[in-house]
């Protein structure tokens, strides 16, 4: 409802400030580096990263220094890690749910996903939101044979610097209520997980030259976290084994 009364109240303001935001904001392209791979020894573990443009590294030179570079190297000393990154620059959720359905099946052990930044900035329901993610747990689990998903959420937007007031405010209110439902739906399902992209790891200081992506140290905060949760839930498993 407050969101509803806002988009009427400052809809003017919103698109104005929005069309100027596409225009100025500059386009950082995607990082070079592979996009699969190999590396680490140990037990094997399958791991899958799929989304949007911060999954595939926007604000990082190359993929070593994103959000998959940092997650392998974080589970390479303790596995040996089979990877493969899916994501691309705009994608929603109903997006890479397409993409996925084209893709042939595989399995992982742990799938890491990126996604909502678009789906708020595109003007998705909350109701579509919900839906399209319990299609998205329920594809890569069942097509996927993933045993461990996290759902990363949504980065505090409302602290982006590229988005000016009241957009930035308005912007922020719809990512929090998204943030609360898919952190909702993680809890209801035994295979998935909720990781916050809080505050602190999302320090407006260390985000790309664009205020609008993260920076190499943001990817390296997130990496971090997701290989905690990932060491935390083989070892809750199955102690000492790998998926």
């Amino acid at each position: 409802m407050r969101h509803a009364l806002a988009t009427i109240a400052l809809a003017p303001v919103l698109l104005a400030q929005g069309r100027r935001v596409r225009r100025t904001v500059a386009l950082l392209p995607e990082p070079d580096g592979a996009r699969d791979g190999a590396s680490g020894s140990g037990p094997l573990l399958r791991l899958l990263v799929a989304g949007d443009s911060a999954a595939a590294g926007v604000g990082a030179q190359t993929q070593d220094d994103a959000l998959t570079g940092r997650v392998v190297a974080g589970l390479a000393p303790s596995f040996h890690v089979r990877w493969k990154l899916l994501a691309f620059t705009g994608a929603t959720t109903a997006g890479m749910l397409d993409h996925l359905e084209k893709t042939p099946a595989e399995h992982f052990d742990v799938v890491l996903t990126s996604l909502g930044v678009n789906d708020v900035t595109g003007g998705c329901s909350l109701g579509h939101w919900r839906r399209r993610q319990e299609n998205l747990i329920a594809l890569l689990r069942d097509k996927f044979h993933a045993r461990h998903i996290l759902l990363s959420g949504l980065p505090p937007m409302h602290r982006f610097p590229a988005l000016p007031q009241p957009l930035r405010w308005y912007i922020g209110g719809r990512a929090r209520d998204f943030d609360r439902v898919l952190s909702s739906l993680a809890g209801n399902h035994a295979s998935a997980e909720f990781v916050k992209l809080g505050y602190a790891m999302m320090d407006p200081r260390a985000m790309a030259a664009d205020g609008f992506h993260p920076g190499p140290a943001i990817y390296g905060l997130w990496a971090a976290e997701a290989v905690r949760r990932i060491v935390a839930r083989i070892q809750h498993i199955d102690p000492g084994q790998a998926p």
